[in-house]
């Protein structure tokens, strides 16, 4: 019983995250955000292909007291983004999407519902609006 108290202290404490620290290209993202708003974008019920059937990708915006970002949820994730719900992200990581970021929780991460935050999301800060430009730096 002993070793096992001891690896779980060694485990690293999750660092947070806030919504303007978010850069292109970047993962391992930990945030609490609330859900501002859902919009469906694709729902596939049968289809011929076994990796599209019942797939659900919903936008979702959501933000914490810094900011928000449009968040690209899939498929069981499109249930738990519900607006006015707080969620932690776990491991998530920045997607571009015609050159603005995107956030998203793959395979490696978890989305939780938690306890209803107390900040108030600040909207006029919407990362996903911000258009970059990747650019590839040539080390001369």
């Amino acid at each position: 019983k002993l070793e096992m108290a001891e690896t779980k202290s060694a485990m690293r404490k999750p660092v947070f995250t806030k919504i303007d620290q978010l850069r292109p290209g970047t993962n391992g993202h930990n945030l609490t955000v609330k859900v501002v708003s859902s919009k469906m974008v694709l729902q596939k019920g049968r289809s011929d292909t076994p990796q599209l059937r019942n797939m659900k990708i919903a936008e979702c915006v959501v933000g914490d007291e810094t900011g928000t970002v449009v968040f690209t949820a899939r498929n069981d994730q499109v249930n738990l983004m519900k607006p006015g719900t707080t969620v932690i992200l776990r491991n998530a990581k920045i997607d571009m999407f015609k050159g603005s970021m995107r956030l998203a929780v793959d395979k490696w991460g978890r989305v939780e519902v938690t306890e209803p935050a107390s900040f108030t999301v600040k909207e006029d800060n919407n990362l996903s609006l911000v258009e970059y430009e990747l650019v590839n730096v040539v080390e001369e």
